[in-house]
């Protein structure tokens, strides 16, 4: 009897716990219901077709009468305003670039080759050492040649050249019509001959144009020489000695010669810089506009005169053509 009543307890207890657990699952599905219901209504809150026009009839309501018009007028100023021819010839020649692009067929590989080969022999055959016009009259000839030849020639010529029909008439259009696009293709490029030729049609009798110095003229005693660079001691350095033009510059030279003591180097050479952009020395120095070099030398000698002979700037690559100082040396 005792035994028969023992699991009356374990039984309510599980009894219990299944309430329990169903109470929490109808608890988590009526949650789950209510948020669902809740995003189906702001769904159709948002996408209801109601609100968008309300929304436009608001956007609209903000926007005058003539401020409507201003904006159509606009508009109907800038399409007035657009190329309209200008447009039309763009789009010509577009279809006309495409048609073309459809007609040029790639030419095979082999018959490049075989391009390739014979115009680079019919160069060889020309000889070395020939210009660019020579070489190019050689090219011409042989796709004028070649023209002739597709033409003239039957199929059966053609198919014993090695050639088939199609490549016959691909190879003809390629000569005829894309020879420039043919040679790019094969990657045979000659550039163009420019030759430059200087006419002197300057008069016998006319006397050369004297270049004008800035400042005063010079004094005779200063026997000044445009584009002249004489050597010599330097008295005063033209790194910090500045003149504003060629005739200060001589009178600082005889100056610094009348007040030198006994015994001191007296200046009887000036070289001046006149050119605004600086003037070129060997040295490691950036000599500017305005330089005054006073120098001392018993027996002066020319640096540089009128102009860099071409194996000095073939080792000096920042060298100018022309001498820019301006130099002389003091009369006693």
């Amino acid at each position: 009897m005792v035994r028969g009543l023992a699991p009356a307890p374990a039984l309510r207890g599980r009894t219990a716990a299944a309430a329990r657990w169903c109470t929490c699952r109808r608890v988590a599905v009526a949650v789950c219901l209510g948020n669902l219901a809740a995003a189906l209504l702001v769904a159709r809150a948002l996408y209801a077709p109601g609100t968008f026009a309300s929304a436009t009839k608001r956007e609209e309501a903000k926007y005058s009468r003539e401020q409507v018009r201003w904006v159509e007028e606009s508009i109907r100023i800038r399409r007035a305003a657009e190329p309209a021819e200008l447009i039309e010839a763009v789009k010509k020649l577009r279809k006309a670039f495409a048609r073309e692009e459809k007609r040029r067929k790639e030419l095979p590989l082999e018959l490049k080759q075989k391009v390739s080969r014979e115009i680079l022999q019919r160069l060889r055959d020309l000889g070395e050492n020939r210009n660019t016009t020579e070489q190019r009259e050689a090219m011409e000839s042989w796709r004028v040649e070649k023209l002739k030849y597709i033409r003239s020639s039957s199929t059966q010529n053609l198919s014993n050249f090695g050639l088939s029909s199609d490549e016959s008439r691909m190879l003809k259009r390629a000569l005829d019509f894309n020879w420039r696009m043919l040679l790019e293709d094969i990657g045979l490029w000659i550039p163009t001959t420019v030759y430059h030729i200087e006419h002197d049609d300057k008069p016998e009798n006319e006397q050369e144009e004297e270049e004008i110095v800035p400042g005063p003229p010079l004094p005779p005693e200063c026997n000044a020489e445009l584009h002249t660079d004489y050597g010599g001691t330097a008295v005063r350095w033209g790194l910090t000695h500045h003149k504003e033009n060629a005739a200060d510059c001589c009178q600082a030279c005889i100056d610094q010669a009348k007040r030198a003591k006994p015994g001191a180097l007296k200046c009887n050479i000036w070289v001046y810089c006149p050119s605004e952009f600086g003037c070129y020395s060997p040295d490691k120095y950036e000599h500017k506009h305005q330089e005054c070099w006073l120098k001392q030398a018993d027996h002066p000698k020319l640096n540089f005169k009128d102009r860099y002979s071409e194996p000095y700037r073939d080792s000096h690559p920042t060298a100018p053509v022309v001498v820019p100082w301006m130099s002389g040396v003091i009369s006693a």
